[in-house]
């Protein structure tokens, strides 16, 4: 999965990380991509955070959307 900027003919940094889903607190595969100007900035990591903390796995994400219509 790509977080954040990834500009033309840039290096990809690759990273892996525990992701818990916000609803039912189940670990998913946390293999991510970003741009290397762009990992380890003040910018991502407050993005990356606020990512984490309202993540949700597929099947919280599918009952989301299937309550909404």
């Amino acid at each position: 999965m790509i977080i954040g900027k990834i500009l033309k003919n840039e290096k990809i940094v690759k990273f892996d990380v525990k992701i818990n889903c916000a609803n039912c607190g189940k670990q998913v595969p946390g293999g991510l991509k970003t741009g290397k100007k762009y990992y380890q900035t003040k910018e991502f990591k407050i993005e990356f955070n606020e990512w984490v903390k309202n993540y949700l796995c597929g099947i919280c994400r599918d009952k989301r959307r299937v309550e909404k219509n």
